[in-house]
């Protein structure tokens, strides 16, 4: 029986359109061309699957990002990597979920309001602009960025692919180049 030690966990958090989604899969498809199981734990498909019974308090958003650490760390304790992307806005709930891993990395993925306004992929900024949706996180409910990341990719200024080679050097630099992520 060979022992793997824990696959990494990438948790990618950030404001709607910053680009978390869309960087997970990208790292997705190079890991697995690199042979790599990675599993993508993306927050609105858990709130629509495991979670539909969860508003957006404080309190259900607390308990979304702790059944998708939850979720996480059992994946990663059997040697799956795990990508999450998740808007997670408060830094409580994403430091418990964190430290269910034992190789978790914080990843914030940001972009300035206006940048996030143009992309807009869900239309959820225009709806915020004309009072249809309240509780938007980043424009009318609270986002508490994380302090001290271990990374931060600004995707105003970063393409994926270089998002891409940043990731890669932070699990390099912390040891996580081996069979799983080389």
């Amino acid at each position: 029986m060979n022992y793997h030690p824990p696959a990494p966990l990438i948790w990618l958090t950030g404001l709607s359109g910053a680009g978390k989604t869309t960087i997970a899969r990208a790292l997705g498809t190079e890991l697995e061309g690199r042979g790599v199981r990675l599993e993508i734990l993306d927050g609105d498909e858990i709130r629509s699957i495991v979670s539909p019974d969860l508003g957006f308090s404080r309190a259900d958003r607390d308990l979304q990002v702790r059944r998708i650490g939850y979720i996480a760390q059992l994946l990663t304790r059997n040697g799956v990597a795990v990508a999450v992307s998740a808007i997670s806005p408060y830094r409580d709930s994403r430091a418990e979920a964190l430290s269910l891993s034992d190789r978790s990395f914080e990843i914030f993925v940001k972009a300035p309001l206006e940048v996030l306004c143009d992309r807009d992929t869900k239309g959820l900024y225009a709806k915020a602009a004309k009072g249809e949706i309240s509780g938007l996180t980043g424009v009318d409910d609270p986002y508490e960025a994380p302090e001290s990341p271990d990374l931060v990719l600004d995707t105003s200024e970063l393409d994926v692919e270089e998002c891409l080679a940043r990731i890669f050097d932070l699990l390099e630099l912390a040891g996580g180049q081996d069979e799983r992520t080389a």
